[in-house]
């Protein structure tokens, strides 16, 4: 350790303790390829025995890199933004970069552009933008930046490259087992209105049930959270006193499911003896529901990889654009045959 007033430890340091050469030591702090396994070793644990941090903004003039991927996020405090930031962050770490984050107060389209002008202003080598509500997302397919940028779970982008989970194929798999399964139809509980994902899941729950011939219900509105739910479970439970048809409901996401089990089963109603119900996303306590729930699982990991991927393929100036992550359903106890059946 350096007492106080001693020099920094630089290249030179790291390069007499393993042993190399200061330009292959360069190479190894810079992630170049080029550099055998052995000597990348030596080279590593010579940095963790002296203990030394890379001057990152003198390596930024020399190399033209910061290795520090910007990220605009919002609704960071919801499930699904949460965990792609997770695996955005681990992506980036493993590829020898940072994560710089900004998060957006609003969804406003000058919101948006303020923060990328920031991220841009700190000299990161690209930015990602994770955003699916309205106007932010509308100045992303308007916005030029100076470094690549990237668009997390808008779908297919004409203007700008993106990473997604196929949010209608998750939707369309929801729906579909719960047909198999006999039932007539299928109630949806969408998400907002101005979410992508949200619209996304709702356009794959109405087109499969017009593929099947089934009739089509008319959604309902509700907003991720739990209490949205189990209003909804509230007015299911009251129609079914009426004598209306609803044996399966498919949610735009596993908390307003969890809201719904929880009515439904405060009304008497059993699931899946009555009613059964799909979730999305495949939240960590989604098998300890009552019933565990059936759901969609996204592959947060997975798109962080592509996206860190596709910022890298920019950065060399290699135009990709990568398949959608597929959905998978993750059948459980809160699903079963139709009543009668």
């Amino acid at each position: 350790m350096l007492t106080q007033g001693a020099r920094p430890l630089g290249l030179s340091d790291v390069a007499a303790r393993a042993g190399v050469s200061l330009q292959t030591v360069s190479r190894v702090v810079n992630a170049h390829p080029n550099v055998a396994a052995a000597t990348r070793e030596r080279v590593l644990r010579a940095i963790a025995e002296l203990g030394y941090r890379p001057n990152t903004a003198a390596r930024a003039l020399v190399t033209g890199s910061s290795r520090t991927i910007g990220l605009v996020a919002t609704h960071i405090n919801q499930y699904g933004p949460a965990q792609t930031l997770l695996g955005l962050e681990q992506a980036a770490r493993s590829a020898g970069y940072s994560l710089g984050v900004t998060i957006l107060d609003e969804n406003s389209a000058s919101a948006m552009r303020e923060a990328v002008d920031r991220l841009v202003a700190q000299s990161v080598d690209a930015v990602v933008a994770l955003s699916t509500y309205g106007q932010a997302v509308d100045a992303l397919r308007r916005f030029v930046a100076p470094v690549p940028l990237i668009a997390v779970q808008v779908g297919r982008g004409e203007d700008h490259p993106t990473v997604w989970v196929d949010q209608e194929l998750g939707a369309e798999l929801a729906t579909r087992h719960l047909l198999e399964l006999g039932h007539r139809t299928v109630h949806h509980v969408s998400g907002p209105v101005d979410s992508l994902e949200a619209r996304g899941r709702l356009r794959g729950w109405r087109r499969e049930l017009l593929r099947a011939g089934a009739s089509v219900p008319e959604p309902i509105e509700g907003d991720w959270t739990a209490a949205a739910g189990h209003a909804v479970g509230r007015r299911f439970a009251a129609a079914r006193r009426r004598g209306e048809d609803v044996t399966a409901v498919f949610l735009a996401n596993d908390q307003m499911a969890l809201g719904l089990l929880n009515a439904l089963h405060g009304e008497g109603i059993s699931v899946p003896g009555q009613v059964s119900v799909v979730g999305f996303d495949d939240v960590p306590e989604a098998a300890f529901y009552t019933p565990p729930l059936t759901t969609v699982r996204q592959d947060f990991a997975e798109l962080g990889r592509r996206g860190v991927e596709l910022v890298l393929c920019r950065l060399k100036g290699a135009v990709r654009e990568p398949e959608p992550v597929q959905p998978l359903l993750v059948v459980r106890e809160s699903t079963g045959p139709v009543p009668g059946t």
